[in-house]
């Protein structure tokens, strides 16, 4: 067996135990980096660690702290109130506000399954309350935190045109931004149409700050309710700091061409020095697991570069010799693979695989690139998947096992669909 299978073989062990036994595939990936670059390839560590992402590890490290600074003094807590008062009682708008606020918190660096986190509890229990299907609001919140996922100072943004630039390939951050966000806002149309969304617009209420408010909720818990979310309403001096601090990043990155990462830990410190009381948990709240993840994965991919792994995989893929067939075998391998695995991995993995495929110049790399990157993403309304998983823990009053067939059928019908409209609509036209 050649030593290029046995890496391929070994990367393929990695997301098999990783789902498995729910073990960080970055640290999986870090043991795989050391087995095969020691034992396969004849690295020593200088060499398994030339391919570790210190530019990807600023940029999730910073962009993370801030967001999670922003957590920690409320200012996530105001928006996701401000939002939902928008909407006064007009209850079909509920879950295009969730929509829209877990895209913004995705967009300015939030973590997809944080961004869920923090919003599917509200939602769900919105839909509880007010009758709207959970299986709409679930989707809304999961395809908006998909829609502004990959923003330029966005983690999946930044991972995907990290590995982009390091490979050389052609990049557009713009358009992979508007293709994530026009193909999850699509979906999330159809979704709202065919759940019962349209039925919502004739229906009225007087919708409260907070949804465990109002009647039926004791005199005593409506009055904590209503202080709290009397606090979370008000804008303070930290709030207003981390606001512009969040403006401040989006201009820096995009009008002066800054580093996101080091431009965020800078705006985190200096939040951190001034109100150090709401800034001290912080740290402890980066997004580790997916920092861990991301360089492991990327460390074992730069160990395949490193052995000819990358190119022996490409030109396999290029010996097919329908440069179209090809390309949709990869958008459907990234969708089945990330229904049940990290998306973060797959693009980590995925991407660089299809490189020297791309570089042959048959097809157009930024589709395709936006392709690979959607199709990993979109399906992760699957129950199997964080964000799928944390929209079914969130529903309340809601029959699981019944909520579970309902995501893992959405999600199949994700999986079976979007990578050959993907493929159709961004990968055909540049052949």
């Amino acid at each position: 067996m050649s030593a290029e299978l046995i890496s391929i073989l070994v990367l393929a062990v990695v997301f098999v135990i990783a789902t498995t036994r729910s073990i960080n595939m970055g640290a999986l990936a870090f043991a795989a980096a050391f087995g095969v670059g020691e034992l396969v390839a004849d690295l020593d560590a200088d060499g398994i660690f030339a391919g570790f992402p210190g530019d990807l590890f600023v940029v999730l490290v910073g962009v993370t702290y801030l967001f999670a600074i922003a957590r920690a003094n409320g200012t996530t807590d105001w928006l996701v109130h401000a939002s939902i008062r928008l909407v006064g009682g007009r209850i079909a708008l509920i879950p295009w506000v969730m929509f829209v606020i877990t895209g913004a918190l995705t967009a300015i660096g939030a973590v997809s399954p944080a961004a869920v986190a923090i919003v599917a509890p509200i939602a769900l229990s919105f839909a509880a309350r007010y009758g709207i299907s959970p299986l709409l609001m679930g989707a809304m919140v999961v395809h908006g935190a998909q829609g502004g996922g990959f923003s330029p100072i966005s983690i999946y943004g930044s991972i995907v045109n990290g590995i982009v630039e390091r490979e050389k390939l052609p990049g557009n951050e713009v358009a992979l931004f508007f293709v994530s966000l026009i193909a999850n806002l699509v979906i999330a149309a159809v979704v709202f149409v065919v759940c019962g969304g349209l039925k919502l617009s004739r229906r009225r209420t007087a919708v409260d700050d907070d949804p465990g408010t109002g009647p039926g909720a004791g005199t005593a818990a409506s009055t904590v309710t209503t202080t709290a979310t009397a606090a979370e309403s008000r804008l303070n001096a930290p709030r207003i700091a981390t606001l512009v601090a969040l403006a401040a990043l989006v201009v820096a990155v995009l009008a002066f061409d800054l580093d996101a990462g080091l431009t965020a830990i800078t705006l985190a410190v200096i939040l951190s020095a001034v109100w150090p009381d709401t800034s001290r948990k912080a740290v402890g709240e980066i997004a580790w697991p997916t920092v861990l993840l991301i360089c492991g994965v990327l460390t074992y991919v730069g160990v395949l570069e490193e052995m000819g792994t990358i190119t022996w995989a490409g030109d396999g893929v290029s010996d097919i010799g329908a440069p179209l067939l090809a390309a949709v075998l990869l958008c459907y391998i990234g969708a089945i693979i990330s229904a049940f695995a990290s998306s973060v991995g797959i693009m980590g993995a995925l991407i660089p695989l299809a490189v020297p495929f791309l570089a042959q110049g048959e097809i157009g790399a930024v589709g395709m690139v936006a392709a690979l990157a959607v199709s990993a993403t979109v399906v992760d309304v699957s129950p199997f998947s964080t964000n799928g998983a944390l929209v079914l823990a969130a529903a309340p009053d809601v029959d699981r096992e019944r909520f579970f067939r309902q995501l893992m059928a959405y999600g199949g019908i994700m999986v079976a669909v979007v990578p050959a409209v993907l493929w159709l609509v961004l990968v055909v036209p540049g052949i």
